[in-house]
């Protein structure tokens, strides 16, 4: 579902599209988009009728850089590959 939402961008994508495209039912959906909105990663746009769903990249990126800050114990050579954080 967040992998969806970051590929649809910032524009946001209505709550029954991403249900319809990941064939999931009502609640299952609610469920996930309000747990992605509690962590931060997501954020609500009310139009009309529908609520659109965008993910925050700065959210994103700053999560990313923690995951990765202590990755592989500082060894550049175990993590090969991987873009760390500068510090």
């Amino acid at each position: 579902m967040f992998r969806l939402l970051v590929q649809r961008g910032p524009m946001g994508t209505p709550a029954m599209e991403v249900g319809r495209l990941l064939d999931l039912k009502p609640s299952t959906l609610s469920g996930h988009l309000a747990t992605l909105k509690r962590a931060g990663l997501v954020e609500t746009e009310r139009q009309h009728r529908e609520v659109l769903y965008s993910p925050r990249f700065d959210a994103v990126n700053g999560l990313v850089r923690f995951l990765l800050e202590d990755c592989c114990g500082g060894d550049e050579d175990a993590c090969a590959g991987l873009e760390l954080p500068r510090t």
